[in-house]
């Protein structure tokens, strides 16, 4: 309760500060609800009815991953409120904390699962919306204007240079993938069985991957209606920009659920790719993040009471929030230690190289 608190009493020294400097934050909040309430209704059942298509099939990509790994042992319901859980956490809490939360009540309710195989799991999970990732991530860049010409025009007139320089970013991709392999191959060992399904790429890709890409397709088209709702231009090109965006926003988050910076890339993105007035694009973006928030807040809360009940599902989310937070704190201490280490043993090595120096002359 001290946080909250805290959090609100931040908030109205903030929304005084920003009157006093003429900003009208009230007003511009009274205007943005006008707004979420005329939105017609089948537009807000829509949005919200495939809001919920993205979870479920979220969610049954996570269930055809731990299916196949822990066979009799896992039930759809109970992932799904897992999965559910963790992305209604993940809209208001920082570091994507609801994402340890979930991967750890996967581990208490499948009782041969460890956290080796939950965190395979994750990364199985994670392939398409990688790959779903760097292709928009690809198609921003490459729908940007003279992008090939700004980026590869010299290339052209310099031949030998570019082959050096395609030479050496495939001797360091190689470097960091021999790095990578060997950091991963420890904790392979240990999670292989979490992500066993990889073993049959038809069973992943109909199990996980199929699901994932529904998924994906559902978030798309929420955007889409989104997008309609404001009088935003719907297109390819404006929905790879908005997901585009959302994404590096989250990737560069430092405020719970990205807010602020989400409406921020959102606003900058759509000026560039279709012109659309900063008003009207944080207005959009917005109301999307709140009434999607929301909605994730009580889908997940339904789901746990459903299949756990109101106690069991409160000690079990409660006691794996617990547990995460320890989990983000041991490893923001290990980081911090490795970093102190790797310093150390600089200063060690320059005052050995100094010693050296020293005894020679």
């Amino acid at each position: 309760m001290t946080k909250v608190f805290a959090w609100l009493a931040g908030i109205v020294i903030l929304l005084v500060v920003l009157r006093l400097l003429g900003v009208d934050v009230i007003g511009w909040l009274q205007s943005l609800w006008d707004e979420i309430k005329d939105m017609p209704t089948g537009y807000m059942a829509a949005a919200l009815t495939l809001q919920t298509f993205q979870t479920v099939f979220a969610g049954l990509s996570y269930y055809g991953i731990l299916k196949f790994a822990y066979k009799d042992e896992v039930a759809f319901w109970p992932i799904l409120a897992a999965y559910a859980v963790g992305v209604a956490m993940n809209g208001f809490l920082p570091a994507n904390i609801g994402s340890f939360v979930t991967l750890l009540m996967f581990v208490a309710i499948i009782p041969s699962c460890t956290i080796g195989g939950a965190l395979a799991a994750y990364l199985v999970q994670k392939i398409f919306f990688t790959l779903a990732g760097t292709f928009v991530y690809l198609y921003m860049f490459l729908s940007v204007p003279g992008a090939f010409d700004v980026s590869f025009s010299n290339l052209t007139a310099y031949p030998w240079l570019t082959l050096l320089i395609i030479a050496c970013g495939a001797v360091l991709i190689v470097i960091l993938g021999r790095i990578f392999w060997r950091k991963l191959k420890g904790l392979w060992e240990q999670a292989k069985e979490g992500g066993a399904i990889l073993t049959q790429p038809k069973t992943y890709l109909k199990h996980s991957f199929l699901p994932a890409l529904l998924s994906w397709v559902c978030k798309l088209c929420v955007v889409g209606i989104f997008l309609a709702a404001f009088a935003i231009p719907v297109t390819f090109n404006s929905i790879m920009w908005t997901v585009g965006s959302g994404s590096l926003a989250n990737v560069a988050s430092f405020t719970p659920g990205a807010v602020g910076v989400t409406q921020a890339t959102n606003a900058l993105a759509l000026s560039t790719c279709c012109d659309v007035p900063q008003s009207q694009a944080v207005d959009y973006s917005t109301a999307q993040q709140l009434i999607t928030t929301a909605w994730n807040q009580v889908a997940a809360l339904v789901l746990v009471i459903m299949v756990f009940g109101w106690t069991g599902g409160k000690q079990l989310v409660g006691q794996s929030y617990s547990d995460a937070k320890d989990q983000a704190s041991d490893m923001k201490e290990q980081r911090a230690e490795k970093k102190a280490a790797k310093k150390e043993a600089k200063a060690a090595e320059k005052q050995a190289t100094r010693q050296r120096e020293h005894d020679s002359g």
